[in-house]
C-alpha cells in the first residue's frame, strides 16, 4: 500500500514538475505574441527600417528604435564592462583571499545589493552621484582624456552628470552582485588538487589565480559577462532617472541619451493609435535581443560546465 502511495506522489510530483515548467513557456509565448500583435501596425508602417531609424516625432507620427537600441546597448556594455574586473576581483578576495570570517560577512552584504529595488538606485544615481560626477571626474575627463586622439571624442560633451555613462555606472553596480556570484560558485568547481599542486611547486598566490585559476573559469567569466549584460539590457527605473531622456545619438557619453526601458517608461501612459504600436515594437524589440543575449550566455555557461 505504501510503495502506491509513494508511486502516486511521484506521478503527482513529475505532473506538477512538468506543468510549471511548460506554463513558464506559454507565458513567454503569450508575452511575445501579445508584443508582436500590438506592433503589427508599427511593422506595417516601418518594416525592418523601424530598428535603425532615428526618427522620434509623434506630432508627424515618424517612429525609430534607432535612438532608443544604441543607448539600451551601449549603457549595458559601459555596465558589464565596468562590473566584470571588479567583479573578478571581489569573487577571486572571497574565495581565495579573505579569511572566512571576513568573506561570509562580506558575501551577504554584496548579495543584499541585488535587492535593493532599481528606483533606490536611480534616485541615488540622480541626487547624489550625478551632481558629485558632473562637479568632479567629468570635469578632470574634460580637462585631461578629452584631448587624447581617437578615444577623446569619447569623453567630450557637456558635464551635466546625466548621460549614458552614468547610466552605465549605475547599471553597473546593479549587476555587480549577480557578477561576483557567478564568478565565485565558477572557482568554487576548480579542484582544489590543482591549487594545491602549484603551491607545492612553489608557486605563490598571483600565479595560481593568474595562470590556474582564471584560465580554468574563462568561459564562466564570459558566460557570466552576457547573462550581466542581458541583465542589464532591461533594466528600466534606475536608468530613467540618470541617461537624461533624449532622444538622440552621441558619441560623447556624456551626454543625454534614451534606452528602450526609458522611452517606454516615459511615454507608454500617454501613448495611442501609431505611438502605442511604436512602443509596443520597442518592447519586441528589446524581447529579443534580451532572449538572444540570454541565450548566448547559457550555451557558453554550459559549454564550460562540460569543459
Amino acid at each position: 500500500m505504501m510503495i502506491n502511495t509513494h508511486t502516486a506522489y511521484d506521478r503527482c510530483f513529475k505532473q506538477a514538475s512538468l506543468f510549471s515548467a511548460l506554463s513558464v513557456t506559454v507565458i513567454m509565448v503569450a508575452i511575445f505574441a501579445t508584443l508582436v500583435f500590438g506592433a503589427l501596425p508599427a511593422i506595417k508602417q516601418f518594416g525592418i527600417g523601424f530598428i535603425f531609424s532615428t526618427d522620434w516625432d509623434p506630432i508627424n507620427l515618424l517612429f525609430g528604435a534607432g535612438n532608443a537600441l544604441y543607448g539600451t546597448l551601449v549603457s549595458s556594455i559601459i555596465a558589464a564592462l565596468l562590473a566584470t574586473p571588479i567583479g573578478i576581483a571581489i569573487a577571486i578576495s572571497l574565495s581565495e583571499l579573505m579569511p572566512k570570517w571576513l568573506s561570509h560577512p562580506v558575501s551577504i552584504a554584496i548579495e543584499l545589493l541585488s535587492a535593493v529595488p532599481s528606483i533606490i538606485y536611480g534616485m541615488w544615481g540622480l541626487f547624489v552621484f550625478a551632481p558629485w560626477f558632473a562637479s568632479g571626474p567629468q570635469i578632470w575627463m574634460l580637462e585631461h582624456i578629452s584631448p587624447i586622439p581617437l578615444i577623446g571624442r569619447l569623453f567630450s560633451g557637456v558635464p551635466l552628470g546625466q548621460g549614458l555613462l552614468t547610466a552605465g555606472i549605475i547599471l553597473a553596480f546593479m549587476i555587480l552582485p549577480i557578477m561576483t556570484a557567478l564568478i565565485k560558485d565558477a572557482l568554487n568547481t576548480v579542484p582544489d588538487v590543482l591549487k594545491e599542486s602549484s603551491y607545492g611547486i612553489g608557486a605563490n598566490s598571483f600565479e595560481v589565480i593568474t595562470k590556474i585559476l582564471l584560465p580554468s573559469i574563462k568561459s564562466s567569466i564570459f558566460g557570466a559577462f552576457i547573462l550581466a549584460l542581458g541583465r542589464a539590457l532591461g533594466e528600466t527605473m534606475a536608468v530613467t532617472f540618470v541617461i537624461g531622456n533624449a532622444q538622440a545619438i552621441s558619441q560623447a557619453l556624456f551626454m543625454p541619451a534614451t534606452s528602450i526601458s526609458a522611452t517606454i517608461a516615459n511615454q507608454f501612459n500617454e501613448a495611442d493609435g501609431m505611438k502605442m504600436s511604436a512602443l509596443m515594437a520597442l518592447g519586441l524589440v528589446l524581447f529579443i535581443v534580451t532572449f538572444l543575449v540570454m541565450g548566448y550566455a547559457r550555451i557558453q555557461l554550459r559549454k564550460s560546465v562540460r569543459g
